[in-house]
Parts: C-alpha cells; sequence; structure tokens
C-alpha cells in the first residue's frame, strides 16, 4: 500500500476493515521506511538495500534479490501487479488491460528494475496481472495494487474496500489455514513526517490485537521472509531485527550468502 503514516490507519474510520484486521491479527506499530519516495523502498525490500536509488525514475539493477534466492532453494515466486500488461513489460505505466480501470506504476513494482529478472523470458513471466491471482500458485507472491486501489492516488476508504475484498481470498487458501503468513505494509509515510507505517501480521497463529513496538524497518521484513523460507540474508537485511516476536516458533536470523 501507499503513502500512509501509521496514525492516518490505525482509529481512522475510513479504513474499517484494517482496523478490523488489527483487532483480529497483530501490527508493528513501531515500524519504519526507509526514505521519502517510493521506489527505493521497494527495491530495498526485494533486495536488501537501497542500491542507489533514491527516487521514481526507471533503474536497471544487477544486484540479488529475493527472487534469486528463492528460486536458488528451488523455490517459485510470483509478483502480481494490477493493470500490468504482459510480454515483460517494462514501461513506467500502463492503464486497463485485463484488470479494467486503473493505473500501474513501475516505480511500485520492484522485481522488474533487476536486469537477471527482466532480461529473462521465462523469469519475467512470473511478473502477473491481478486478473491472474492465485494464491496457491507459488511459495512467495508480492502483490501490488493499483495507483487507485493502494491510496496513492485513491483514498483511504478505496484502498481499505480493495483490501476488504481482496484479502478473503488469501484467508480461505489451505496455506494461510496451515499457518502460512500475509504481511500488509505501505511503502513510505505522509511526506514530512518520520516515516512510520503500519504494518499488519496476518496469520492463524498469532495472538488476535497483539501490538509490537519492537524497532522494524523494510529490511526487518525481508529477514522475516528469507528467515521463513531458510534462505540467507541479503545485504542490509543481515543488520535487521526480524519480526520473530509475532510467532511462538520462529528460526534464527539467518545469515548471508557466502
Amino acid at each position: 500500500m501507499e503513502n500512509r503514516s501509521d496514525t492516518e490507519i490505525a482509529g481512522n474510520a475510513q479504513a474499517p476493515y484494517l482496523n478490523r484486521l488489527m483487532q483480529q491479527f497483530a501490527s508493528s506499530l513501531n515500524y519504519r521506511a526507509l526514505v521519502h519516495s517510493s521506489q527505493p523502498n521497494y527495491i530495498a525490500l526485494f533486495s536488501g538495500d537501497l542500491h542507489g536509488v533514491t527516487g521514481n525514475q526507471t533503474v536497471n539493477l544487477g544486484a540479488r534479490n529475493l527472487a534469486d534466492q528463492l528460486e536458488a532453494a528451488g523455490l517459485t515466486w510470483k509478483v502480481y501487479a494490477q493493470n500490468v500488461p504482459g510480454a515483460c513489460f517494462t514501461g513506467e505505466s500502463a492503464r486497463g488491460g485485463r484488470d479494467g480501470p486503473g493505473t500501474y506504476a513501475r516505480k511500485h513494482e520492484p522485481a522488474i528494475s533487476f536486469t537477471d529478472i527482466s532480461g529473462s523470458p521465462t523469469r519475467c513471466a512470473n511478473i502477473q496481472d491481478l486478473t491472474s491471482f492465485d494464491p496457491m500458485a507459488a511459495n512467495f507472491e508480492f502483490i501490488v495494487p493499483n495507483l487507485q486501489n493502494d491510496m496513492h492516488d485513491g483514498t483511504t476508504l478505496e484502498g481499505d474496500t480493495f483490501l476488504k475484498g481482496f484479502v478473503p481470498r488469501i484467508l480461505a487458501t489451505s496455506a494461510w489455514k496451515a499457518g502460512s503468513p500475509l504481511y500488509i505494509t505501505w511503502d513510505e509515510g505522509k511526506q514530512g513526517s518520520s516515516n512510520h507505517i503500519l504494518t499488519l501480521v496476518i496469520a492463524n497463529t498469532v495472538k488476535a490485537g497483539y501490538r509490537s513496538h519492537k524497532p522494524h524497518t523494510h529490511y526487518s521484513l525481508l529477514l522475516t521472509i528469507e528467515s521463513w523460507f531458510g534462505l540467507p540474508c541479503l545485504a542490509q537485511s543481515c543488520k535487521a531485527s526480524q519480526l520473530s516476536e509475532f510467532f511462538p516458533s520462529f528460526p534464527p536470523a539467518p545469515t548471508s550468502s557466502p
């Protein structure tokens, strides 16, 4: 999701579904985005470093990323980006398509910015529109709503309504019921703010209504995902704190790749 500080969501009557999820599951209330501007936060969450990216310009990075790690471990991944065209689209934005009205923005979809993905038709075919969404299609899935539904251009209520219609599809799966977590986070807080954002941990093993005040960042979420799959840590994620307090049993933090 996009451009909301934690205080703009928690307790906000315009986000009734998200606040209900906070009551039913758990949330991190001392979670901070890394910088202001969208793309660097997405890049960092997907690869463990900003890689010098400071804005929303088109970038092509040769760095190792989460998709590389997953494939090396024999695991699968998908990115579902609403309104993205097929055929390994590398443009900055696109409108409409099978997903209907709405705008896709490359700056919010990190996988295509890594050249070992964008340069491989087989690998970038894992980036699909939301019409293709299958919550059981891969071991790891990264979901990117369009500019209206992620709260970037749309209102808080519009984003909340989108999640109300979408999230139950995930919670109905056997994978989620067996313990696989869903994370909902924002790229950054409001411009000029301290960049604190809300991150929800939606799993059937968390204590209902639990709220953590342990400091975390997007590197923490990446490290938590890596730990979940038994992967080594990437770059700055190796120095982060994982979100282990949310789970009754969680593997120790991984070490970096040789």
